[in-house]
């Protein structure tokens, strides 16, 4: 039996394994091990600290904590938030398949915003600002997709792995239409799933994207994005894919699942007209689909004073640190994103 067969011998070695029948690049598999092996290095180095762990599987918190407070001013605010992001991954992971007993960096990122873009030189854009460029927006499926990522902050992949399934609506106008169970007794919801991934197959479809999220999210559906997306769908092209991908192209890829370059074309295309976008500018000035995510997170953050709730729609915690705010996760997010949400419309 080889180390990556062996989850007690190499747990490393075994979790690398299963990233890459996940579908995960090379690229992406060499970043985690760079980073795992770095903080078992730091384990078994830590003869000065006062934990006295110096194996993954025996690490705690605190020896977590310490390898995340050593980093800093050594690299980037947003180095520390990914090194976070990937030990979390790892040790939720190891947990899940019963190798480690509990995730000892669920209570370190608690305390992180891991990726929450908190830089003070992004374009700044008001709520009446994104709704006069909201309001500019005439084709049906520029609109959804705008509208889409603005109110939910989801990812442009997260956005184009969606099926009609992951949407469940009030009166809903497709006929026949059978939703997720996770949305059963959740109307006006959409199911972001954290499962897709780039080069894998996902409801019996080939998936070009992925999506980073670290657990399942339900998103709640308000009247706004409700009405946007119940106009896109009279208009929708019949899908080509059996998967029935929820948002579908308009011309020469007609009723194909949309990609994430035709996500960025066309809120390229939009921002260049109201001159949030120009070539050589960077990412703190121009307009892209990730800055509708910022957006989100500014925005709702700002109005709800809640952190934990936001962290929850973005996808940036585990189901362990959700069960520490409350066992009606749910029904808390709802009430507090339907107060809260900005109007666009």
């Amino acid at each position: 039996m080889s180390q990556a067969d062996d989850p007690q011998q190499d747990p490393i070695a075994y979790f690398l394994q299963d990233i890459a029948y996940q579908g995960k690049s090379e690229r992406t598999q060499a970043a985690y091990e760079r980073v795992l092996r770095d903080f078992e290095k730091f384990l078994e180095d830590g003869t000065d600290r006062t934990t006295t762990a110096q194996t993954l599987d025996s690490a705690s918190h605190r020896d977590c904590m310490a390898y995340i407070h050593g980093l800093r001013g050594a690299v980037a605010e947003s180095t520390v938030a990914t090194y976070a992001s990937y030990l979390h991954r790892f040790y939720g992971y190891m947990t899940q398949v019963g190798t480690f007993e509990s995730n000892p960096m669920a209570l370190v990122v608690e305390e992180i915003d891991e990726s929450i873009d908190t830089d003070p030189q992004r374009r700044d854009i008001s709520v009446p600002g994104m709704r006069s460029f909201v309001d500019r927006l005439a084709h049906p499926l520029d609109r959804a997709i705008v509208v889409t990522l603005l109110k939910t902050g989801i990812r442009a992949g997260e956005l184009c792995n969606l099926d009609q399934r992951d949407l469940n609506l009030t009166d809903d106008p497709r006929d026949g239409m059978t939703v997720r169970p996770q949305l059963d007794g959740r109307p006006d919801s959409l199911y972001v799933s954290a499962t897709p991934s780039r080069g894998s197959q996902t409801n019996g479809e080939h998936r070009r994207a992925s999506n980073k999220r670290q657990r399942d999210t339900v998103i709640p559906v308000d009247p706004e994005l409700r009405d946007v997306l119940v106009k896109w769908l009279a208009v929708r092209p019949d899908p080509v894919s059996e998967a029935k991908p929820l948002f579908t192209g308009t011309s020469d890829n007609w009723g194909r699942r949309i990609t994430t370059d035709m996500v960025h074309h066309t809120v390229e295309a939009h921002a260049r007209d109201v001159g949030w976008y120009h070539d050589g500018a960077g990412a703190a000035d121009n307009v892209t689909p990730h800055y509708f995510r910022h957006f989100f997170t500014t925005h709702l953050r700002d109005r709800t004073g809640d952190r934990g709730i936001v962290k929850y729609l973005r996808g940036d915690v585990a189901q362990d640190i959700i069960d520490t705010y409350t066992h009606d996760w749910g029904s808390r997010v709802r009430d507090v994103y339907e107060q809260h949400i900005y109007q666009l419309l």
